[in-house]
């Protein structure tokens, strides 16, 4: 069908949602929003899936998260054991339609006698990693869209390890979900059936107590604490437990910025919900400085990303980046270890900071690539988990995601901040702040600077000039940036290396994905990939020098350099 074929279907359907048909009824007058709502199918991939809500085959809406959860009990019949005992269990976010999403879920796997846990109220998506795990169920569902748009939501995923499924399992999901044919006709149950059939399990507050008992193992008790803290949960879902576990570790001096304190789907007093963008910081800022805060924490709405800001050397309060802050817990994790395991492993993306691997490797401990996605790092952790060869002992990527302790397998930000308020006090008793830290792992490793440019290309259109733009790229390999060569370029599309002076070629052992890497001179790098939630191509930069001043220009050149190129592009 074309999309007027799905718009003209959805509008004949005499029981179409009536908040949906009066959406609709508004549509009909945009002929390009129609078609855009209806020209394909919302895409349901290896991360899920994520999109705008409102009526539309390309929409987020009850009928597209029903074919989505339609998909999950397919799949869970053809590949999971006992799947009808343990059921699954979902949580959901802050955002529009989460809660009634969530309760879709359950009605279309009461169908198939699936039994479904969903949470009284809002939890964070690392607790429903967790979540999986302690009740030891065949499957877990978060609804959230993360630091999206207040506009979006989405449906993630998780095996029963508490991870996002890795590309072969998802590969069978999405299979499942795409042989759904007519999303307006799958058969669901009421919410009254449900609970009679015992279907639908109503949880509180047993899953916080063991998520927050785990908590107390990690950090322990941090005694007479003076560190000042300013917390914002960003309108999100972090608030109760990042208060209750900075509570149960000791730290009393605890200040919320209560205007972002309340959950809300609109997020109204910031630009985005994301810790990645400083804007975020904002209110923060204004109350550390009333307070006197040592530091401040922020969490993105489903709380599976932290941001940090600290005191620089200039008084200010600066937010930390997620590579600053990932090398910071490393080192402080690492050095105050009462015995490193010889068989330990640090896992990291291939876009965040090689200064991580320097650290690691100074305590020798071994550093592993994975693909972007935190899934590749749960998925490393349960086959360590397996073979027992190995011991996970941090992962991180350079987008604010970091994991301590294994007990959940997603990227996650109550643990986290945990962790970095133990570290900002550790080194508040040596007289030093986070960025004064930061500074001496500069001076024993080199100074490795980041940066990320993202260009937003929404649409059909915009689709489309981001595959133009990846193929130039994979065409016409640049080869020189000033002073820096290109030894070698990493397709992951086709998971080969290729060294520029000899033309030879060697395979990367990582599933394909749509990236591609220059690896540069002098440990710098480049990197371009399509975003997998958003319609975006993200730009990343790496470099090292041996002083700032280095660094800082070969960072700038090095930018200048590839988003020249692009603009002509776009």
């Amino acid at each position: 069908m074309n999309w007027r074929d799905q718009y003209n279907r959805w509008n004949q359907y005499k029981e179409l949602d009536q908040a949906l048909k009066n959406s609709l009824v508004e549509l009909s007058e945009n002929e390009q929003l129609l078609e855009e709502a209806f020209y394909k199918p919302l895409e349901f991939g290896t991360g899920g899936m994520r999109g705008v809500w409102g009526p539309g085959t390309n929409r987020m809406n009850i009928y597209t998260v029903r074919k989505a959860a339609k998909g999950l009990a397919l799949y869970l019949e053809k590949q999971s054991a006992g799947f009808k005992e343990r059921g699954v269990v979902v949580a959901y976010d802050s955002r529009y339609m989460s809660k009634e999403f969530a309760i879709e879920t359950a009605r279309v796997l009461g169908v198939h006698d699936i039994p479904t846990y969903i949470f009284t109220s809002l939890r964070p998506t690392p607790e429903l990693s967790f979540a999986v795990r302690h009740l030891g169920t065949a499957a877990g569902v978060m609804i959230t869209a993360s630091h999206n748009p207040p506009e979006y939501n989405g449906y993630k995923v998780y095996n029963e390890t508490g991870g996002q499924l890795p590309p072969v399992e998802a590969d069978e999901l999405i299979k499942h979900v795409n042989s759904v044919e007519d999303e307006l006709m799958i058969g669901v149950l009421s919410e009254r059936e449900l609970e009679d059939a015992e279907l639908l399990k109503w949880i509180d507050q047993e899953v916080d107590k063991a998520y927050l008992q785990e908590l107390d193992q990690l950090v322990g008790q941090a005694g007479d604490s003076d560190l000042n803290i300013v917390f914002t949960p960003l309108h999100g879902t972090s608030n109760q437990l990042v208060r209750e576990g900075l509570k149960q570790a000791g730290f009393a001096n605890v200040h919320v910025v209560d205007e972002q304190a309340e959950p809300d789907p609109e997020f109204s007093t910031v630009a985005s919900p994301n810790p990645e963008e400083h804007q975020a910081f904002e209110m923060a800022i204004e109350k550390g400085a009333d307070v006197g805060a040592d530091i401040l924490v922020g969490t993105d709405p489903d709380a599976d990303r932290l941001g940090v800001a600290a005191i620089n050397a200039e008084g200010e309060y600066q937010v930390l980046t997620g590579n600053q802050l990932g090398a910071l817990m490393l080192d402080y994790i690492l050095s105050n270890k009462e015995e490193i395991p010889r068989n330990a492993v640090m896992i990291k993306t291939i876009v965040t900071s090689e200064l991580g691997r320097a650290i690691a490797s100074a305590y020798g401990v071994e550093t592993l690539d994975v693909l972007t996605g935190f899934k590749f790092i749960g998925e490393k952790i349960e086959e360590f988990h397996q073979s027992g060869e190995r011991e996970f002992v941090f992962g991180y990527e350079e987008s604010y995601g970091y994991l301590i302790k294994d007990f959940a397998r997603d990227k996650d930000a109550v643990q986290s901040t945990l962790v970095a308020a133990k570290m900002a006090d550790y080194y508040k008793s040596q007289g030093k702040t986070l960025f004064s830290a930061l500074e001496d792992l500069y001076e024993r490793f080199g100074y490795y600077l980041e940066d990320l440019h993202s260009i937003k290309l929404e649409g059909i259109n915009g689709s489309k000039q981001i595959d133009a733009m990846m193929n130039d790229f994979r065409s016409e390999p640049i080869e020189q940036v000033g002073e820096l060569t290109v030894k070698a370029v990493e397709d992951y599309q086709t998971s080969t290396r290729t060294w520029l002076d000899t033309g030879e070629t060697e395979e990367i052992d990582l599933p394909n994905s749509n990236v591609v890497k220059f690896i540069l001179s002098d440990d710098c790098w480049f990197c371009l990939r399509p975003s997998g939630t958003e319609p975006k191509i993200k730009f990343y930069f790496g470099v090292k020098g041996e002083t700032r001043e280095e660094a800082g220009e070969r960072l700038a050149e090095l930018k200048s350099s590839v988003l020249k190129r692009v603009e002509v592009l776009v």
